[in-house]
């Protein structure tokens, strides 16, 4: 069974609100497989600061409108296993 990252993303949102980009469009102009795009859209893989960064430029927005990394809730923001 794969774990989930917890990195999250709007991709899907994305590719929608432009011109109804295809996963294999998207593939295509940031390098990567299909198959890549599809598990980094359905949270099962993290993608590379590189292909990050490419994919908000596809979109023409900040990479924070792309991926989203939850903050923890304890005190000190750090994780239990930091």
């Amino acid at each position: 069974m794969v774990k989930k990252t917890r990195i999250t993303n709007d991709i899907r949102t994305l590719r929608f609100m432009t011109s109804e980009m295809t996963q294999a469009e998207l593939a295509k102009r940031v390098g990567v497989t299909r198959q890549t795009v599809i598990a980094i859209e359905q949270g099962r893989y993290s993608p590379s600061l590189e292909v990050a960064f490419q994919m908000a430029e596809v979109f023409n927005v900040p990479i924070e409108e792309v991926f989203q990394y939850p903050k923890e809730n304890n005190e000190n923001g750090l994780s239990e296993n930091s």
